[in-house]
């Protein structure tokens, strides 16, 4: 068994270290091409993420480390362990995550792990319906902007808020073994709030989202030959599967609207292979199995798409 496994893990590798040398390979032939492409994509992360993003990366940890947070939601536990089985304080994650999108629901989730407010137990379950997109970026971004048609935006955003919902109701009893709670939490109980360590902390995990968005923009470049072969809607389907926001907007750009409309659910409600590696560095301390959150976004994307589909029965766009 082990053999096999160990065999596995090499050929995995071997094909990992294939597809870098590809990269490589495209950077050294088109210097200037992808030079521009990474340029792209930091732009991209300068002019949308970072100023949306970072103030509540940092206030979001401030509060969580004042120790209020749980006084303030304390009224919504039995909402909280009726639906999904989690401390009142998942709640206002879940709301802090809707109100700031990708990935501060993940480092919250992180955060209030090492500070001992949630379990291990927790943060999977909470990984299920935390990890979401913005109003920023569902209405505002691709729906006005992209689609231009704000009536998009308002129906991706309630599909992506009611597949999170769900999403999180069926992972509420989800149990993983061999899990030391008590020692992780009792060690971590007392943490002090410290201005400079959060600003580090915040700004690091920041500058991590940066660098993989620009990265993927180049992954996207480099393999843009064989998307060009594809149909636009597959072409454009596969981008978003591999970065939200490249594959949102060349999804708008399809001329069936109800179709586009409803690829580009579940492209966000997944968030891309792109957004996934930033949720996961986030949620490394947690030591987020991949295999689980990976499927924790596929099934957010399957009810997502889902009850867009519903809603564009009712509402003509």
């Amino acid at each position: 068994m082990k053999k096999i496994r160990k065999e596995k893990n090499n050929t995995i590798n071997l094909l990992f270290s294939m597809l870098i040398i590809f990269f490589l390979i495209n950077l050294i032939l088109s210097p200037q091409k992808y030079i521009l492409t990474t340029l792209d994509g930091i732009e991209a992360w300068a002019t949308n993420v970072l100023p949306s993003v970072f103030p509540f990366i940092f206030f979001t940890r401030c509060l969580s480390t004042l120790g209020q947070v749980e006084k303030m939601t304390k009224p919504f536990q039995k909402f909280s362990n009726f639906l999904f089985k989690t401390p009142p304080i998942s709640i206002y994650t879940f709301l802090m995550a809707i109100l700031s999108g990708y990935p501060v629901g993940s480092k919250m989730i992180a955060d209030l792990y090492e500070q001992g407010k949630i379990s291990k137990t927790d943060a999977y379950k909470m990984s299920a319906f935390c990890s979401t997109s913005g109003p920023m970026f569902i209405i505002g971004a691709v729906g006005a902007m992209m689609f231009q048609n704000v009536m998009v935006g308002y129906i991706l955003f309630v599909s992506h808020i009611i597949g999170a919902f769900l999403n999180g109701i069926i992972y509420r009893n989800i149990k993983l073994k061999n899990i030391d709670e008590k020692e992780k939490i009792a060690e971590t109980t007392n943490k002090k709030f410290d201005i400079g360590e959060i600003i580090t902390s915040s700004s690091i995990s920041i500058i991590a989202v940066g660098g993989i968005i620009a990265i993927f923009f180049l992954v996207i470049e480099c393999f843009s030959p064989v998307f060009n072969l594809l149909p636009p809607s597959l072409s454009s389907f596969l981008q978003g599967v591999v970065e939200i926001t490249k594959g949102s907007l060349s999804l708008s750009k399809l001329s069936n609207i109800n179709l586009a409309t409803v690829l580009a659910s579940f492209v966000i409600s997944f968030g891309g292979i792109s957004t996934l590696l930033q949720s996961l560095t986030m949620l490394q301390k947690v030591e987020m199995p991949t295999k689980l959150f990976a499927l924790q976004k596929f099934t957010h994307a399957i009810f997502s798409t889902l009850v867009t589909i519903i809603l564009l029965i009712f509402f003509k766009i």
